[in-house]
């Protein structure tokens, strides 16, 4: 499966500027895949790539006509989006259901879910058209259920995990496959400033994530759909 201009995959990878994109997109740049790294601030290309092997597009996930018009400019380029990588995502904690603001349930559910919907709109046809494609969407591991003080985002997760299965029950008999991983807490800059006392040698390291990512987006996951599978790291 490869990009009919180039001979290479395209990756599309949302949330591109943070730990995790950045790590995914250095999976990907590994295997020699072309980039389209979307974010609301502009994403810096792994180190190593032909710059001509990255498409960097500042977008807000929540337009869903810029979200398809870098859509449109990475197959334009490219010929094809052949990998979708649902990276971006909110976290906000502390408040419990009957005291949620709405500005908490829209930010989590628009960044979370809306996202999502949003970039399939813009990919899964070209996808569907090809006979062929990969999507991976990032859940969490506390979606599985609801966790006092959280359960805006563990709603948002958990309707991440369910238009993943979903997603996958429409498109597996049209050559596409759709799964997730739910990853427990991330090694992140921010996650070690904010819990300062925690060890993160117990999280989940972004590169090992990013190799999940990379695997359920290759062939070898080809016989898989709807999984969203935990990735717990030591914790």
């Amino acid at each position: 499966m490869a990009s009919t201009q180039t001979g290479r995959r395209t990756v599309m990878i949302t949330g591109a500027a943070g730990t995790l994109g950045g790590a995914v997109a250095a999976a990907f740049a590994a295997e020699g895949a072309n980039l389209v790294l979307l974010d609301r601030r502009e994403a810096r290309p792994p180190a190593g790539p032909d710059a001509a092997l990255c498409l960097v597009a500042a977008v807000d996930l929540l337009d869903a006509g810029a979200v398809a018009d870098a859509a449109g400019r990475a197959r334009d380029r490219y010929g094809a989006i052949d990998v979708l990588c649902n990276i971006a995502g909110g976290f906000r904690m502390g408040e419990a259901v009957h005291e949620t603001s709405d500005a908490t349930w829209d930010f989590l559910l628009d960044l979370n879910a809306r996202s999502i919907i949003h970039t399939a709109r813009a990919v899964v046809p070209g996808m569907v058209e090809r006979g062929e494609g990969r999507i991976v969407n990032v859940a969490a591991h506390a979606a599985q259920r609801g966790v006092a003080g959280m359960g805006a985002y563990c709603a948002s997760k958990s309707a991440v995990m369910r238009l993943t299965e979903s997603m996958a029950a429409e498109l597996r008999e049209r050559g596409v496959n759709v799964n997730g991983v739910m990853p427990t807490i991330i090694d992140t800059p921010e996650n070690r400033r904010d819990m300062p006392d925690a060890d993160p040698a117990r999280w989940v390291a972004p590169a090992d994530l990013a190799e999940v990512i990379r695997f359920l987006a290759s062939p070898a996951a080809r016989a898989i759909h709807g999984a969203v599978v935990p990735v717990t790291g030591l914790s």
